[in-house]
């Protein structure tokens, strides 16, 4: 069938076939590289600090409203106590956080997810996983080029097929708080938990995370396209999992822990 035919049948202009949205400018995608690279060095600089950054070590002056937009767009804030931690929808449910004070003593007592921002030579991507709390294990991992909630539930229900945590931890992003994800978790009867406002570190084993996985294969690498960046994040995480010796495990491997399941207090 003929796109003009496909597009009658739709309702569709021949256009909007052809559209291709416009992305950011060269200039905007060089600042976000830079912008991503000092983030992770200080993640606790907010948007007047990274302005301020630019001007000094770059000797770019830049203007705040163009840095708090590019820092949005790739999902970046600055980590301290503050009133909102990130973008959610009212209209959504948020669950209250149910680890203040809990220890930490066994695998598949918590997981955790978050979103990042993977760089590539002409564009960018998010890159959402799924880890374990008492292990480090990434369960499960998805990139995607929007911020829609489908590639946050993709990486979920790939990952109860491995297992099924006693509780399940997010921030109130849109995209953890949407009924999709919510009715994935309620199914496989877990509780779920939500980063409290004003709780910078309720997530911090993603954080440390995406830490780790940037310096360590991202930052390494020039990658061209969408491929490029999940062949490498497809080599990577099994070295993550199953090679690289973690300090806090008492240098074993998170697969080791994970799949050894005895519980012990190893923070």
């Amino acid at each position: 069938m003929s796109i003009s035919r496909q597009c009658e049948l739709l309702g569709l202009a021949r256009s909007t076939f052809y559209y291709e949205a416009c992305g950011e400018s060269d200039e905007n995608l060089r600042i976000m590289r830079l912008i991503d690279e000092q983030y992770t060095r200080t993640p606790f600089y907010g948007t007047r600090k990274v302005v301020e950054w630019f001007r000094e070590a770059q000797g770019v002056s830049l203007n705040r409203k163009r840095i708090q937009r590019l820092m949005r767009l790739m999902r970046l804030e600055a980590v301290y106590p503050k009133p909102r931690l990130t973008q959610r929808n009212t209209e959504h449910r948020v669950f209250p956080y149910l680890l203040r004070d809990v220890p930490i003593v066994r695998v598949n007592q918590v997981w955790s997810t978050d979103i990042t921002y993977i760089r590539l030579q002409h564009g960018f991507l998010y890159l959402t996983a799924i880890i374990d709390w008492f292990s480090r294990y990434v369960l499960a991992w998805e990139l995607s080029n929007t911020l829609d909630a489908s590639f946050c539930i993709a990486a979920l229900e790939r990952a109860l097929r491995i297992a099924k945590p006693e509780i399940f931890n997010t921030d109130q992003g849109c995209q953890f708080t949407c009924a999709d994800f919510i009715a994935v978790l309620q199914s496989a009867e877990v509780s779920v938990s939500m980063d409290g406002k004003g709780r910078c570190l309720d997530n911090v084993y993603c954080e440390r995370l995406w830490r780790t996985v940037k310096y360590e294969e991202v930052y390494l690498n020039e990658y061209a396209n969408g491929m490029a960046a999940f062949s490498g994040l497809n080599g990577y995480f099994p070295f993550y999992n199953e090679e690289r010796l973690h300090q806090s495990l008492g240098y074993k491997t998170p697969a080791a822990v994970f799949f050894d399941g005895s519980s012990t207090s190893l923070n």
